[in-house]
């Protein structure tokens, strides 16, 4: 989460945060060193905070007035006029707490770390910007927050952001940090992806149907928003999946 520079939460909004969203629960704070309470949360040691959303718990790293978390290197923007870099920005970064490492790729842990984003959207006016690592993607703060909660609404997949597209050397579009979500990125082949936009539209709309539907471990016929019928074909290592027209 990226805060207009000198403007990052520390405990004290984190509390009042928590005191007006019902979803969210504030824990504790502390430092990275091991402390907590007040001594700990000092310039010189980096801060985070235990928050609890929907029973989950989850740290939040890099508030004031410790040092920031490191600025994300991202490749793609979603409603942005331009990228955000770290001469206007600080970065908070938020991640499922040690007892969910196990699960933290689950759905019910992906959708709470989402939803506590919105929440803190919705709270902090300085937010100005969500990075999302699988898809190095940078995304605006309204667009993030309206197409997330369509979708923990049970609206479709947030297919542009949590995942992004890109043009490959022979022409064909595919898929950046699908593999996140189903273990498998997502190639629309010559000559189906010519028309870019087109094959953009194509590749959200099968994005949103493979994130219901799961990996695709065998050849699949679907038929596509023009009618005509497509493959979709597995590699033989199965970490790309061929789009193409029959």
């Amino acid at each position: 989460m990226l805060f207009a520079r000198g403007k990052r939460p520390d405990r004290a909004d984190l509390s009042a945060c928590a005191a007006q969203v019902h979803t969210l629960g504030f824990v504790q704070a502390g430092s990275s060193d091991g402390g907590a309470g007040d001594d700990a949360l000092s310039p010189g040691n980096p801060v985070w905070a235990e928050l609890l959303r929907d029973g989950l718990t989850f740290d939040l790293c890099g508030l004031a007035p410790g040092p920031a978390s490191d600025f994300p290197e991202v490749m793609h923007r979603f409603d942005l006029a331009e990228m955000p870099t770290p001469a206007g920005f600080d970065a908070v970064a938020v991640m499922a707490g040690p007892h969910l490492a196990s699960s933290a790729r689950s759905l019910p842990v992906i959708r709470g770390m989402l939803g506590h984003a919105c929440d803190m959207i919705r709270h902090f006016d300085d937010l100005a910007a969500i990075s999302w690592g699988p898809s190095r993607s940078m995304i605006g703060r309204q667009f993030f927050e309206s197409v997330v909660t369509a979708w923990l609404d049970g609206g479709a997949f947030p297919a542009l952001g949590l995942t992004a597209f890109v043009q490959a050397p022979d022409g064909a579009l595919q898929s950046v940090g699908l593999d996140y979500w189903i273990g498998q990125e997502l190639r629309i082949e010559p000559p189906l992806s010519a028309d870019r936009v087109t094959a953009t539209r194509l590749g959200i709309r099968l994005v949103n149907q493979l994130v219901l539907a799961g990996r695709v471990e065998a050849d699949e016929r679907i038929i596509s928003p023009d009618g005509s019928r497509l493959v979709l074909r597995p590699s033989r290592d199965r970490a790309t999946i061929s789009v193409w027209r029959e």
